[in-house]
């Protein structure tokens, strides 16, 4: 089949080999797909380092700075239930990854403008398309690591991959504080570096877009997921209004990724209240990013322990972000930064179990499931203004009782898991699908190799099986 000429998307209620998926099928599509959580990890740690700079180059106070962060996650609370789930349903996992590459590209390439003009609401514009492009990628990211493989190791592929998120997240710190606003002559400086940054950023864009073309990857379909929970155990989810499972995961992420965020964007100032200056408070959050991303990799080896259950690991976390923060909120110099360190530290692992816990037992409503999951993730919009307003008015130790709040609303989805849902997810944590293998051809996984029910029913070849949506 011609390059130009092959199928890149396939119908969703259309069964694939790819419910069965082994481990070593799935590892080169994870291991592309895992590419893109980089990507949006240096986005993510560099708006935190902007934000704490931002209020001095351009002279604006803690709360109106708060603007980037809303800009950027307020693109997820309006894509992935619109725009980027519709595109994730109608043609599949490669068109959304290309198409979220591309608004990435398009918001990056807006920061010069926005740096030649010194214009912190341009700034906030070009931050909302890039949260936009990111949006997109995650609608589909999220759920394709969750579902793309053996079920079993849902959590492990989702973490490992959060995990490299948080090396982009533990360079972007680093970077700033060494190049782009260490030793700068002027104000305009450390800004033109930021600009040469996102036109460097936009160009790799544009390589992995060509990247995602023309790798072979499967499709996996709301009906593949409906084979799949049959397979282990389940049966019809029944409507989509009725998933409570999912809609306090929904709740939980929302008030999680609000905390994580509020945590992060303030966390300079903190140090700053402690007598560290910026470019060392900046070092000690790259520590702290760093200390984030190595209990994100720790975290995936201790989920390969089958003592070590996801809804377990969730509950244990969350509570010790809770302890933390309020720590860190009551003590006062060093100690209270090696508090809010062990915060970040045990965030680690929350937003991707809390996301494959989320998506368990959904069956053919996986992908609406997984696009309101990552709209949660907009809570990082609603957040840090209340925390940024609190630290203009008190100071940033006071403003951490609002992500404590959010720790605290998080954790009612771990409790509502461990009482109720505990046999559905242990069903899944222990299932043998895509362990024991059904004997597929490979080549059968790529998306140009699996024909539409209605290019079956024109052929007059036996019908594809198919589940009605």
């Amino acid at each position: 089949m011609g390059l130009w000429t092959r199928r890149v998307t396939v119908s969703d209620d259309v069964v694939t080999n790819a419910a069965n998926l082994t481990l070593r099928q799935s590892l080169i599509p994870n291991a592309l797909v895992t590419i893109l959580f980089f990507l949006w990890g240096f986005a993510y740690g560099l708006l935190d380092v902007l934000n704490s700079h931002f209020q001095g180059e351009l002279e604006i106070t803690a709360s109106k700075a708060a603007g980037l962060s809303a800009a950027y996650f307020g693109a997820y609370f309006i894509c992935p239930p619109t725009i980027s789930g519709w595109i994730l349903r109608r043609y599949g996992f490669r068109v959304t990854f290309m198409t979220g590459l591309a608004v990435f590209a398009v918001g990056c390439l807006l920061f010069w403008p926005s740096g030649i003009k010194r214009s912190f609401g341009g700034f906030c514009g070009s931050m909302f398309v890039v949260g936009s492009g990111l949006a997109t990628l995650e609608t589909a990211a999220d759920p394709f690591l969750s579902i793309c493989g053996p079920p079993r190791y849902s959590e492990i592929r989702l973490n490992l991959a959060q995990a490299v998120q948080g090396v982009g997240s533990f360079m972007a710190p680093l970077l700033a504080a060494r190049v782009f606003f260490a030793n700068s002559g002027t104000n305009v400086d450390g800004l033109r570096n930021v600009q040469w940054v996102y036109l460097g950023v936009a160009a790799f864009d544009g390589l992995l877009i060509i990247l995602f073309f023309l790798a072979p990857m499967p499709e996996i379909t709301d009906a593949d997921m409906h084979v799949q929970e049959n397979e282990i155990g389940e049966y019809d989810p029944g409507p989509f209004r009725k998933q409570t499972n999912l809609f306090l995961a929904v709740m939980s992420q929302f008030c999680y990724v609000g905390a994580q965020v509020a945590v992060a964007n303030y966390f300079i100032n903190f140090c700053v209240e402690t007598g560290r200056d910026k470019a060392t408070s900046s070092n000690l959050f790259a520590a702290a990013q760093g200390l984030y991303a190595f209990n994100r990799f720790l975290a995936s080896g201790l989920l390969t322990i089958p003592a070590f259950k996801p809804r377990y690991m969730l509950t244990a976390y969350l509570g010790l972000c809770f302890i933390f923060i309020v720590a860190a909120m009551n003590t006062g110099g060093t100690t209270s930064i090696a508090m809010l360190c062990l915060v970040l530290c045990f965030e680690s692992c929350c937003f991707a179990t809390i996301f494959t816990l989320g998506l368990r037992g959904l069956g053919r409503h996986t992908k609406m499931g997984g696009s309101l999951l990552v709209a949660a993730i907009s809570g990082g919009m609603v957040f840090p203004p209340m925390a940024g307003a609190v630290v203009d008015a008190r100071n940033a130790h006071v403003a951490m009782a609002i992500p404590m709040m959010g720790y605290i609303l998080a954790f009612i989805y771990p409790l509502y898991v461990n009482i109720y849902k505990r046999d559905i997810m242990d069903a899944h944590r222990d299932t043998k699908v895509g362990i024991e293998p059904v004997v597929v051809d490979d080549k059968a996984l790529h998306l140009e190799a699996q024909p539409s029910r209605v290019e079956k029913e024109h052929a007059g070849a036996p019908e594809v099986q198919a589940v009605e949506k």
